[in-house]
């Protein structure tokens, strides 16, 4: 496929926005070449620049569980656009939408939005800080929560030690206070729990890792969080940024049953516009600015726009045979997948919850953490997406995100997928 319009444009980009882009996964650094600029979308479908058509399944990193431009959401937006755009003042849609979260997620009695996951994660932590009295948190190995400061650092040497910062203007003083365990690895998170008693604030993770690759978790490891959390007095923060409303409506913590003290939220709840959100326990939440001292604000936060569209998102995914849809296309696209690398003798691994899954070049049994995930093939997986690209499939730019099947997504689209696989899979065979 001609891509010259999308390079031509990549070009002036470089010369205005540091890297050509505003976020770094799309620089295609982990897959190599040229991004390409998209114009536009319609249902499972997107078109670049230069005209080229594809089959998403990326879907703007996973809020489009309904497709591009669902009418719809399209219409609920616009109706609000004509009375206008932002007021920094509540609106009645607000609580709307609130409504709808906390019917959704039981451990969730009160919601404050915001305008981003980084966000969502950045005030839970502050809010666990705020409510515990303590100051360390723990987070996982591979797991991302945005970019705050105190969430971009990486594991220690050992239980005892401190993280170190994994990304240049983020202090020591930061690292020293975050703790990183080993996802699916209970008894790393209970060494720091000794370690530290009486100091951890919380605990976050996703409850089904998206952003090393999807990782589901073992039989037992939420249950074992939610285990010693409880029993040290430390919260339990569920980033469902990704999982909330994609593996099932109440998220993973209704797909796995166990109840976080936070949660999480974003991507979905906006239909495809900027947004975030956390909840949690009343006493929890009540802490929070104007009922309590843990001040966070945001002049953007609940806007109108985005909550209708993230409404009309919500209401047609409570359709009672949704999930069940999700989870068949999920499974088509997973056994494409893996027969046609069989058929070639290729290992890989497809995991996969939902609608959501990562393939992983690799002859391993398990992926189950960052660990397993490192020694994965990532230029095998760069060869796989740039034969797919070609053919006119368009898949995550990077080995350690999540592909996203959506509503949208026919049988004819799973079949052209499932031939240009095969062909794909043919020519990573022969190199």
């Amino acid at each position: 496929m001609a891509r010259q319009r999308s390079s031509e444009l990549f070009a002036q980009a470089r010369q205005f926005i540091p890297g050509g882009v505003n976020s770094p996964a799309r620089s295609w650094g982990a897959v190599g070449g040229t991004p390409i600029f998209l114009a536009r979308g319609q249902g499972s479908r997107i078109w670049d620049a230069d005209g080229n058509e594809y089959i998403d399944f990326v879907g703007s990193w996973g809020p489009l569980i309904l497709g591009h431009s669902h009418p719809q959401v399209l219409s609920r937006i616009k109706e609000t656009l004509d009375s206008g755009t932002s007021f920094g003042a509540p609106t009645e849609i607000e609580t709307q939408l609130a409504r709808e979260v906390v019917r959704a997620y039981p451990s969730i009695d009160l919601v404050r939005f915001v305008s981003s996951g980084t966000e969502a994660a950045m005030s839970a932590l502050r809010l666990s800080r705020a409510f515990t009295g303590r100051d360390k948190i723990i987070k996982f190995s591979g797991g991302y929560h945005g970019h705050a400061d105190a969430l971009l650092v990486k594991a220690g040497s050992g239980a005892a030690s401190h993280g170190t910062p994994d990304s240049a203007g983020v202090t020591s003083s930061f690292a020293q206070d975050t703790l990183v365990a080993e996802y699916n690895d209970l008894e790393s998170v209970e060494a720091y729990l000794r370690a530290h008693p009486r100091k951890i604030a919380a605990v976050i993770v996703e409850p089904v890792a998206g952003n090393m690759g999807v990782i589901p978790p073992r039989p037992g490891f939420l249950e074992g969080l939610r285990d010693m959390t409880s029993k040290n007095e430390t919260l339990l923060i569920f980033d469902e940024v990704i999982t909330g409303f994609r593996v099932a409506y109440g998220g993973a913590q209704e797909l796995y049953n166990v109840a976080p003290d936070l949660t999480c939220l974003g991507k979905i709840i906006g239909g495809g516009l900027p947004v975030g959100a956390y909840g949690g326990r009343r006493d929890i939440m009540e802490v929070v600015s104007p009922l309590g001292p843990m001040y966070q604000a945001g002049t953007l936060s609940g806007n109108p726009v985005t909550v209708a569209a993230g409404l009309a998102t919500l209401e047609l995914l409570r359709g009672p045979d949704t999930y069940a849809k999700l989870e068949a296309k999920g499974l088509s696209l997973t056994q494409s997948l893996e027969d046609a690398f069989a058929e070639v003798d290729v290992p890989v691994r497809v995991n996969r919850v939902g609608s959501m899954l990562t393939l992983f070049f690799t002859d391993q049994e398990e992926i189950a953490g960052w660990e397993s995930v490192s020694r994965c093939d990532a230029q095998a997986y760069a060869s796989f997406f740039h034969r797919l690209l070609d053919i006119g499939i368009y898949f995550p730019p990077s080995p350690f995100e999540s592909a996203f099947v959506s509503l949208a997504h026919t049988s004819e689209d799973l079949e052209v997928t499932r031939e240009s696989v095969h062909k794909a899979a043919l020519a990573v065979k022969a190199g």
